[in-house]
């Protein structure tokens, strides 16, 4: 707890097993409160390694739903338990949760109501190993996105994120996607409801046991990407109304 709010880290694995100790052994709980894990129908003993280390709230998806499945059980556990301040942390040790703390703090103080980790500012990513081919969709994609939502963010495809509760009173993350542009539906939903993402500069790593997606699917993505934004702007013009903005 931190500000008299309690902290909820969430972790949505797939195949984590031999990192997710790792992970978890450098959370700070004297600021954690909770840390719930929500298992995406693993192949590995991702669920058994999770009791063992001692996480108290193991979710375990008997199909796989997909990355932003995974997260919707995370978020939803997370309310349940009361959490003022929600952080996802991914369980394959690609980015260090010694910065939950710092995170947390901003949220805590109300100087952000949402938070995320930036691969991109300074050299994290692209030091940390990032495929050049991925740094350069990245940037061409923050470019674009940044036109069409009338932002700043140096990066829009972070997987270390942090809301505050009241986000989730004003967005419908159900209506979003169970797949990997969940992520980026979020964040359009955050700003359309008049919030502010702040940023904190996230070191990364790229490694064997890292999870990744293939060029394919990364080509999905990046044309979802760009759909995502497109409806953003039209929906602002009133030239649109898209489920995913129903709510707000």
């Amino acid at each position: 707890m931190i500000n008299g709010k309690k902290v909820v880290v969430v972790l949505p694995a797939y195949n984590a097993a031999l990192t997710l100790k790792q992970t978890y052994d450098e959370i700070p709980f004297d600021i954690v409160d909770d840390v719930v894990l929500v298992d995406d129908a693993s192949k590995d003993n991702t669920v058994e390694m999770a009791n063992q280390i001692g996480i108290q709230h193991v979710i375990k998806h008997e199909k796989n739903r997909g990355y932003g499945g995974n997260q919707k059980s995370c978020y939803t556990k997370a309310l349940e338990l009361g959490a003022d301040i929600i952080i996802m942390l991914h369980p394959d040790y690609q980015y260090t949760p010694k910065l939950i703390a710092p995170i947390a703090g901003i949220l805590a103080n109300d100087l952000y109501p949402a938070v995320y980790g930036s691969r991109i500012l300074g050299k994290g990513a692209l030091k940390g190993g990032m495929p050049i081919y991925k740094y350069i969709a990245n940037r061409c994609l923050t470019l674009f996105q940044n036109v069409l939502i009338n932002q700043k963010l140096s990066e829009y495809h972070t997987g270390y994120r942090a809301f505050s509760k009241e986000i989730f009173s004003k967005i419908d993350i159900e209506s979003n996607s169970d797949d990997f542009i969940f992520d980026n539906q979020m964040t359009a939903q955050v700003f359309m409801a008049g919030f502010e993402i702040g940023e904190v500069t996230c070191p990364t790593k790229y490694f064997e046991e890292a999870s990744s997606i293939n060029f394919k699917r990364s080509s999905i993505y990046g044309l979802g990407v760009l759909w995502v934004s497109i409806q953003y702007r039209l929906q602002k013009w009133g030239l649109g109304k898209f489920k995913i903005f129903q709510s707000i």
